[in-house]
């Protein structure tokens, strides 16, 4: 449905120049401290991690350091898992999801697989509580060469250090403010007439269109419906404007997008979507959802390596 709603930074149908994003900025400030919320969690788990530094953000080196935990023992004999969150900042469940399943579940998974965690790979968007990036670049359009997003750019570093990745694990949210705010800012920043969409009331996975791997989706989808409720599809039998392609689940070509889920070359792939702004969740709930995402992926997997 169109609407005729004008964000307030930028003329319709112009395209955002320095001036225009630098006013966004302005409109941006700190809500949570990730030094704070974090970083005391992720060096908590140095006791059974090793944490690696893979890089800083140029606009505070000290305030945003770049973390990864990985296996203590690492084995090349053994496959390896990748699990990434917080690469929109704003979408909370990714974080600390992440860094529950590394703090309670991960010890069980260290004898089938090589473990990295990257739980905040937008530390700036966590903090402002954002989609994109102080330049209003969206890092999970960017993942691609020579990007012009400094998150996207020092995890594809590091992902190319790790060689070959098995099990890739995005973990998302889609809320609320994906209307109120993120999608008219990006219409307004490209130009384009803002178009309403919607908002399903609960989780989903996107797989990889040229690998969509439907029996882990699935595995995905069963193990998460222990913990909340998966989104239906609308009258259209779609999600988010995509077709439905089974129980909760649509597709996006993740390398053409630039999208995170793109960044290997792995065989299992999904990307997540929790719903924190249902009224029948709870923060630890949505937490829990992404952490049975990710074991029931695992289980999935290792029941495929025997």
């Amino acid at each position: 449905m169109q609407t005729n709603y004008q964000y307030p930074i930028g003329i319709s149908g112009k395209k955002w120049q320095e001036e225009e994003k630098r006013a966004w900025r302005e409109t941006t400030s700190i809500k949570r401290e990730y030094q704070q919320e974090v970083v005391p969690k992720i060096k908590a788990l140095s006791t059974i991690f090793e944490l690696n530094q893979y890089g800083a953000l140029s606009y505070d080196q000290d305030r945003y350091p770049l973390y990864c935990l990985k296996s203590p023992t690492w084995d090349n004999n053994k496959p390896t898992v990748l699990v990434t969150g917080g690469v929109h900042g704003y979408e909370t469940s990714g974080v600390h999801g992440a860094l529950e399943f590394a703090a309670q579940h991960a010890k069980q998974y260290q004898d089938t697989f090589n473990l990295v965690i990257v739980p905040c790979v937008s530390p700036w968007g966590y903090e402002t509580i954002n989609r994109w990036n102080p330049l209003a670049i969206d890092p999970n359009r960017s993942f691609y060469q020579n990007s012009p997003s400094e998150e996207s750019a020092n995890l594809l570093q590091l992902v190319k250090q790790l060689g070959d990745v098995l099990v890739h694990i995005d973990l998302h949210e889609t809320t609320d403010t994906d209307e109120s705010e993120f999608r008219p800012a990006l219409a307004a920043r490209d130009g384009e007439e803002y178009i309403e969409g919607y908002i399903p009331d609960g989780f989903y996975t996107v797989g990889d269109s040229n690998n969509p791997q439907p029996e882990l989706q699935n595995a995905i989808i069963e193990s998460v419906a222990k913990v909340t409720h998966i989104a239906p599809a609308d009258e259209n039998g779609q999600i988010i404007g995509s077709d439905v392609v089974q129980n909760g689940v649509i597709l996006y070509p993740m390398k053409q997008l630039g999208l995170c889920g793109g960044i290997t070359n792995c065989q299992y792939h999904t990307t997540t979507e929790v719903y924190p702004d249902s009224p029948k969740v709870t923060d630890q709930e949505c937490n829990l959802a992404q952490v049975a995402a990710i074991t029931g992926a695992l289980d999935f997997v290792a029941k495929q390596l025997k």
